[in-house]
């Protein structure tokens, strides 16, 4: 029976392969080709119509790297074709195995109007149906000569790569070769064989060799196949089906699973191709979409990421079009609820915030859809803030594929309640098919219904299925294939329904799923967290830039008249949010990326910062006095939070630095900080405590070189194993006491770090500040503080609150945190005592704890600052940074909280007259206020959005700087959440609005100043 069966697998997979499908399309005629090739960058479509262009044939080798060239094709149908459907098939040398990692091309009416796209796997381009016979036809293609990095990485492996790889130019030779291009009858019958027996035989495959039903299926096709002739496929095929029909009649069992089948292409906005070209992919993709909805009415594509319906809208009104008329019919569906697909690690509470922001509202506005569903298949974790951030949004559902990546631990559910920090719970589903490109393939179903976790309760899975990155989404071929396994038997029943229907139907099947408390940490791509330092510091720089210009521009609106930048300040964010995509700041993306990037985080930067400028000017008023802003959320130095004062005594200075055996000493009598003759920090001593904070004989500010050459993956990755060598930069250049700390010099390979260690007067908080010139290569570089602490877990920041994450690796799940995220700190303490390191661009961090010969406990904190990997990026990091890093002494977390602020939101100082009274203030420290600005409607209305830091329940009084005619409660988009102006956890007061909260709530306030008779 076994060696039937593969006789018959053999068979099958011949015949189907090398006669059936070649037979589609087995009737041909030649046609004319023309090509012109691009100059430059890629043109618009006019250019392309009227380009001069010169005849080429079959064999035509195209495509320098990065390039476009447009083919013109044109010719006559057969009057002998009338009646018939006829298509073009074009190969423009195709890698088949990477859709979406090949050429691409866009084809083109003569009149510039788009007809649909041409991939690997999708490359024909519908002529006539039915033909009328003899009528002649042009079309234009725009080519992209992709080239397909995900095989050529090969070379980061071994040393030099080709220069086009970082996106420098085209100068290569042509990567792709015309190897057909035909006009050819498209015979339906033979098209509807290949189908049959594809989804017959895949499904063979899959079932058990004891069921019945596979043997059953193994005869009726090796019958099926006896009625082909090979000699003539076409005039055999009807035969040859009615053999196969009766298997097709026979229903799926009552018990099959349910596979809710969704159309979707997930393109990265940016990753081994620039920004440039991804505008190019949403197009291709969704004009295959739509013209895959005209003949399959049936036929739902779900699209995420609002930026790339706005490219469109841009750059290609006319597929922009169809897309709406698609979205009115139920086709097209908005999903995601997001500007783009981000990092949710690295990106910052507020700016989570605004992706949902302009995410929902452009569906809104454009397409009339309150999304309900967060759409996140390849971030690479997920942080507990989120649950409470999409509540917030009005959503009610989460997705995620990710996860099943993880390398260590299997995640138990696939169905379940995500618990965020606050308590907020979201309705979540990982796809137990382990893939968001499906191609609904039996082994894919079968994988899916064997792995899914759920099944003693549940009984639905999604399906998200289409060719992503360019490869042009679902295909008729994929549509075909869930036409017949709507409910046949032996296979779950796939059904094609929107996300919206399905977690409907998993939620009411499933309302008492398991719950899954705090972070989806996923167990791979840890180097993400580190990887390129430029692109990092971008977005922490604007983000906090961001804060700034809308907090003094409201403030100098209300105050001044000044006039609120609406227009300059929703584009700002929509950039940074753009560069928070999933393969830009996590660091994964080729050089072009990342060199165009660092560009626009320096435009953005200077621009914000000319907006701040102008308000504080306007605030400020004329004069000669030093007026300091402080828009951190905590007053300092004698200036108010959010607000600015005429400052009449000098800040905090850097203490000077005094000899000390062979090294230095820094004393501002709450710490003393003994730096020595290597450079390393020796002592960090709490004088109120009479503490150490080091453990003994350890140095602190110690920097560590490992080998950092994972086993696959370079710029994602970090593998356990760089920790079994390591190499201490011990040896310093110099050691030398300055005016404002100690300036420390080191080199190494072919590097070079210089540090200035300093302390301030009246703060626990040692500075170091770092400039490195990096020439490493596959090396990782981390900061250590070795501390004299029993802690048995840390406390990192993210996004509206902190996460607490073990230190030791009882289990397999603690041991696989061996690299985590913290945003602006890390604290770690014991009862009555603890430390902080902050930090203004570093997000990879790692605690590991030892015992000492002495009893006491070794809990180590690491900075991860600078990574070089060799893929996609050869050159990554190279080159220049400065970076600064602090070390809290004696600090609970309230502390670390305060001081994290602190070092990335320092003051601004300009002449002037005027003080500067805080719009609002709030009377409890937990309680911190993230956002003053104006509302987005224009209405003139203060919004507000603070959130409680410390992770208790707490209640506080916030006041505002002007009269107050209402305060509400407020979902993220603005929307007043109880029309009677209050709800329990808000209650106004005049200028006070009295508020409770529970551990890591976010509130959203609107506060409408009370006009003036």
């Amino acid at each position: 029976m076994h060696s039937k069966r593969r006789l018959t697998e053999q068979r099958l997979d011949r015949v189907l392969n090398q006669r059936i499908r070649p037979a589609v399309h087995a009737r041909t005629v030649p046609v004319e080709i023309a090509i012109w090739s691009v100059p430059g960058e890629p043109v618009p479509v006019a250019d392309g119509l009227a380009a001069p262009y010169e005849p080429v044939t079959l064999g035509h080798r195209w495509g320098p790297p990065w390039s476009t060239s447009w083919f013109r094709i044109s010719g006559r149908v057969p009057q002998e074709w009338a009646g018939l459907r006829v298509e073009a098939v074009i190969d423009l040398g195709f890698n088949v195995t990477g859709a979406g990692f090949s050429a691409e091309g866009l084809v083109y009416r003569a009149d510039g109007s788009v007809v649909k796209a041409l991939n690997p796997r999708n490359a024909y381009i519908p002529v006539a149906d039915p033909a009328v016979g003899g009528e002649d036809f042009t079309y234009y293609v725009e080519a992209a000569a992709n080239p397909n990095l995900v095989d050529d990485h090969i070379p980061s492996r071994t040393g030099d790569q080709p220069s086009w790889m970082t996106g420098a130019g085209s100068e290569s030779a042509p990567l792709y070769q015309l190897l057909r291009l035909d006009l050819a009858v498209f015979d339906a019958q033979v098209w509807e064989l290949a189908q049959d027996l594809d989804v017959l035989g895949e499904l063979m495959r899959e079932l058990p060799e004891a069921d019945p039903r596979r043997w059953q299926l193994l005869h009726t096709i090796e019958r099926a196949l006896d009625e082909v002739d090979l000699q003539d496929i076409a005039g055999s095929a009807t035969a040859a089906r009615e053999v196969l029909r009766p298997a097709f009649a026979a229903p799926a069992a009552a018990s099959a699973h349910r596979m809710s089948a969704v159309g979707h292409a997930h393109i990265d906005t940016a990753w081994l191709w620039p920004l440039r070209e991804t505008i190019r992919k949403v197009a291709r993709t969704l004009s295959n979409v739509t013209h895959l909805m005209d003949e399959h009415p049936g036929f739902l594509f779900a699209m995420s990421q609002a930026q790339q319906l706005a490219w469109l809208k841009e750059h290609r009104p006319e597929v922009y079009a169809r897309v709406q008329e698609k979205a009115e019919k139920g086709q097209f569906l908005p999903v995601g609820s997001l500007w783009v697909e981000p990092d949710t690690n690295i990106t910052g509470g507020e700016a989570l915030v605004r992706q949902l922001i302009h995410g929902k509202r452009f569906y809104l506005d454009e397409f009339g859809v309150e999304t309900e569903e967060m759409w996140l298949p390849d971030t690479f974790g997920y942080n507990a803030a989120m649950p409470q951030l999409m509540k917030l949004a009005g959503i009610r559902w989460f997705l995620t594929q990710k996860i099943s990546w993880n390398t260590t631990n299997k995640f138990p559910h696939h169905t379940f309640w995500w618990e965020g920090i606050d308590g907020t719970r979201i309705f979540s589903h990982f796809p137990p098919v382990d893939t968001y490109n499906a191609e609904i393939t039996g082994a894919e179903l079968a994988h899916a219904v064997g792995n899914f976790q759920d099944k003693e309760a549940a009984n639905s899975s999604l399906l998200p299925f289409g060719y992503g990155d360019g490869g042009g989404g679902p295909t008729r071929e994929m549509l075909a294939r869930a036409e017949r396994l709507v409910d046949l038997e032996g296979s779950a029943r796939v059904v094609i329904e929107s996300p919206a229907d399905f977690f409907e139907r998993a939620h009411a099947e499933y309302p008492d799923a398991p719950v899954w408390q705090g972070e989806l940490y996923l167990e791979f791509h840890r180097g993400t967290l580190t990887s390129q330092l430029r692109t990092k510091q971008g977005n922490r720089r604007g983000e906090h830039l961001l804060r700034e210009a809308e907090l003094w521009s409201a403030t100098a609106t209300l105050r001044t008249g000044f006039a609120y930048p609406y227009q300059a300040l929703d584009r700002l964010w929509k950039t940074v949010l753009l560069h928070q995509f999933h393969d830009i700041l996590p660091g994964s993306s080729i050089a072009w990326v990342h060199r165009e990037a660092e560009q626009t985080y320096a435009a953005v930067a200077a621009e914000l910062c000319a907006i701040t400028d102008a308000a504080q000017r306007a605030l400020a008023g004329e004069g000669d006095l030093p007026v300091v802003f402080n828009a951190a959320p905590f007053a300092r130095d004698g200036v108010p939070a959010l607000g600015a004062t005429l400052r009449t005594r000098p800040p905090g200075r850097p203490v000077a630095p005094v000899p000390c055996g062979d090294g230095f000493a820094l004393d501002n009598g709450l710490v003393r900080v003994r730096v020595d003759a290597q450079g390393l920090v020796t002592s960090a001593y709490d004088i109120a405590d009479e503490r150490e904070a080091l453990a003994p004989g350890a140095a602190a500010n110690l920097l560590q070189l490992h080998q950092d050459f994972p086993n696959e993956y370079d710029a994602w990755d970090i593998d356990a194993f760089y920790r079994n060598t390591v190499h201490n930069l011990l040896d310093a250049d110099s050691v030398r006491a300055q005016e404002g700390g100690v300036r420390i010099v080191r080199t190494f390979g072919d590097s070079r770090i210089e540090q200035l260690i300093s302390l301030s007067e009246g703060s626990r908080r040692l500075d170091i500040d770092t400039e490195i010139d990096w020439h490493e290569k596959e090396k990782i570089l981390k900061a250590s503080f070795p501390l004299d602490v029993r802690a048995d877990h840390s406390s990192a920041e993210i996004p509206f609150g902190h996460v607490r994450r073990p230190t030791h690796t009882n289990t397999s799940w603690d041991a696989a945190k061996f690299e985590i995220c913290a945003h602006r700190f890390l604290h770690l303490g014991e009862r009555g005592w603890g430390a902080a390191v902050v930090n203004d661009s570093t997000y990879g961090h790692e605690v590991t704890r030892d015992v000492r010969a002495d009893g006491g406990t070794t809990t180590t904190v690491r900075l991860s600052l600078l990574r070089a990997p060799r893929f996609p990026d050869p050159d990554a990091d190279q080159g220049h940074h400065r970076l600064r890093y602090g070390f809290v002494i004696g600090a609970d977390i309230a502390d670390a909280v305060r001081e994290g602020y602190a070092f990335n939101q320092p003051e601004r100082s300009l002449l002037g007259s005027a003080e500067v009274e805080p719009l609002v203030s709030a009377d409890n420290e937990s309680v911190v206020i993230e956002v003053v600005k104006l509302a987005d409607d224009r209405s003139g209305d203060i919004v507000v959005r603070l959130y409680e830091a410390y992770g208790g329940r707490t209640r506080t009084v916030l006041t505002a700087g002007f009269p107050l005619a209402s305060a509400v409660e407020t979902d993220l988009l603005e929307r007043e959440l109880d029309p009677r102006g209050s709800t329990d956890a808000v209650q106004a007061d005049g200028r006070r609005v009295h508020l409770a909260l529970r551990p890591f709530q976010i509130l959203t306030l609107r506060l409408r100043p009370r006009k003036s008779d």
